[in-house]
């Protein structure tokens, strides 16, 4: 069957939380898209947009893939509360999931939130980073190769 293609309208997604600092504490290799197994308290929680993800992380244990830390505010309306930094399941093929598992058995790599979505389809999915963790002297390595293209911004727009 072949897949349909996406109006711009379906392509955009809304984003939930997003983990900012990841790309400057660690050096993104790959990433991978990943559905988030979620109560229905939790996805009202969402769509109200109260989350973060800056202090969680995922790992791979007894062969499924979970979300730990991640933070989602209770709904006050809910019926059946839920608890707001549990263990979450992440949703990923047996073929990502041995390529993660490979990728986390190297020296220094782990897997690291780096946005939190509403796809599409209204579903929620959580983007991983598969990164290894920057030195302090790399770090100063991204922040000047940064400021010298803001220099050069500025030079290239006052230069005319």
């Amino acid at each position: 069957m072949a897949k349909k293609k996406l109006t711009p309208e379906e392509k955009n997604y809304k984003v939930i939380a997003e983990n900012r600092r990841a790309r400057y504490d660690y050096a993104i290799e790959d990433d991978i898209e990943c559905g988030v197994m979620l109560a229905g308290s939790e996805v009202k929680s969402l769509r109200t947009g109260q989350s973060n993800i800056a202090e969680s992380y995922a790992s791979v244990d007894d062969g499924e893939l979970w979300l730990t830390n991640a933070y989602i505010a209770p709904y006050q309306q809910a019926m059946f509360p839920h608890e707001e930094r549990r263990k979450r399941k992440l949703l990923v093929s047996k073929r990502e999931l041995s390529n993660l598992w490979r990728a986390i058995g190297r020296e220094g790599m782990t897997l690291v939130p780096l946005v939190m979505y509403f796809n599409h389809k209204g579903r929620v999915k959580i983007k991983l980073g598969i990164a290894k963790g920057k030195k302090n002297h790399d770090k100063r390595a991204t922040e000047a190769k940064r400021d010298w293209g803001r220099q050069k911004q500025r030079l290239l727009r006052h230069g005319d």
